[in-house]
């Protein structure tokens, strides 16, 4: 059962790489929770690999730190799609 841990703690690694993907994206895709990424990222990957938990690392706080202009620019359009609606 170990093995599998780990399989998908780098297979969820080298996606959040190759696509610069968030946590809430990869969990989706492997079908998992985020609770679940993240614990795969941050606790079980340092010890398999650390230079690609590094990688990772950097890609999730880049993430994070943009996440409000995201949130922004998801309920802009929110809104904008309403106002159409309403016209």
């Amino acid at each position: 059962m170990k093995d599998y841990i780990e399989k998908r703690a780098v297979e969820i690694a080298n996606y959040i790489i190759n696509q610069g993907a968030t946590v809430r994206q990869t969990a989706r895709v492997f079908g998992v929770s985020k609770s679940t990424v993240h614990k795969d990222v941050t606790e079980r990957l340092p010890k398999i690999n650390p230079l690609v938990a590094n990688q990772v690392k950097d890609i999730l706080d880049t993430n994070k730190a943009e996440r409000h202009i995201r949130g922004g620019k998801a309920t802009r359009m929110k809104y904008k799609s309403k106002d159409r609606r309403v016209q």
